[in-house]
């Protein structure tokens, strides 16, 4: 199949190769590493028998591929978990049963991922309107002190690690002007003016870094088409900058625009846990430190493999969206 048709089909087949591909990788880094996972698991003050016991619950004694087998087959069809007294049923896609009292960790997910999701879309907007607002007027103004200047802040945003930025803007928007308040998530079908007012703080700080990018790649975008034959014969039959900027030189731009877009949500996603940590959302990113701080396993390949499904289906939306902003793309 050839085409926009085979394109397409191309990249799901290989999304679908490259998310399998992450799930082993996750599953043989977290349950392959050296030590006793049933003595971590269970604690410092099990005894042998109930180390035993824990390690039988967790198939430990199976061969690694035979466990991975179960746990993929747990993701497509679901499976049973004995829960001492009790069989459970886990329905797919099942990521298995968080030590920390037995709970699902498709649930668990499924509970915090609507914070994560709101801190990241709520950011992409803010990141959009500031970051291609300042590339356009960096355009616009090139050669002139103001681009000079937005130039010089997009490269300090660039190279600023976000929990700096969220530490700097909660100290002083919250702490000394006391212009928000300290964010405390509320969810959106609850009082949805206190969930963008909560929010705000958390959207700047992850929105300001990316924004810097989005910026730089609008100016960058935009020079090279105001560069182009076309622009300079709209010029000279007198058409305005102001519509060479909107009309011509700003579409330009959207093929790179849309695609760089796609794929900050996916990384986005990941790049939340710092967010999330800092202003204390409870979305993954604080639960997955969690996680890791109580050594629950499930949890913490669970939520890894969300993090990459996330990043790897971002990537291929943005490979298509490119495909179909520019048809000069060849589809391979």
């Amino acid at each position: 199949m050839s085409g926009f048709g085979g394109f397409v089909l191309r990249r799901a087949v290989g999304t679908v190769i490259t998310l399998l591909a992450i799930s082993v990788i996750v599953y043989v880094v977290f349950y392959a590493t050296p030590g006793n996972v049933a003595q971590i698991t269970c604690g410092p003050r099990c005894s042998p028998e109930q180390v035993h016991q824990v390690a039988q619950q967790l198939r430990l004694d199976d061969p690694l591929y035979v466990r991975y087998w179960h746990f993929l087959q747990g993701i497509l069809v679901g499976q049973d978990y004995s829960t001492g007294t009790s069989v459970e049923h886990c329905s797919a896609p099942c990521l298995g049963l968080s030590y920390q009292g037995d709970t699902q960790v498709t649930q668990l997910i499924l509970a915090k991922l609507p914070v994560s999701l709101s801190l990241v879309f709520g950011a992409m907007v803010l990141w959009l309107v500031l970051g291609v607002g300042t590339g356009i007027l960096s355009a616009w103004r090139r050669g002139r002190l103001t681009e000079r200047v937005l130039t010089g802040i997009t490269l300090a945003g660039v190279a600023t690690p976000v929990f700096v930025i969220g530490l700097v803007l909660m100290i002083v928007v919250c702490g000394q002007l006391q212009l928000l308040p300290f964010p405390q998530y509320v969810s959106l079908t609850d009082d949805p003016e206190q969930w963008a007012w909560n929010l705000l703080l958390p959207w700047l700080s992850l929105a300001l870094i990316e924004a810097a990018a989005f910026a730089r790649l609008t100016r960058a975008a935009m020079l090279e088409t105001l560069a182009e034959d076309h622009i300079r014969t709209f010029r000279a039959y007198g058409v305005g900058e102001r519509s060479i900027i909107g009309r011509h030189a700003l579409r330009g731009a959207f093929a790179p625009i849309i695609a760089l877009n796609a794929n900050n949500v996916g990384s986005a996603v990941g790049g939340a846990v710092l967010t999330e940590t800092l202003f204390g959302l409870p979305g993954i990113g604080q639960a997955l430190v969690h996680a890791v701080n109580v050594v629950d396993l499930p949890v913490v390949v669970g939520m890894v493999l969300v993090i990459g499904f996330f990043v790897v289906i971002a990537n291929a939306v943005a490979d298509v969206l490119y495909a179909v902003a520019d048809r000069r793309v060849v589809l391979v």
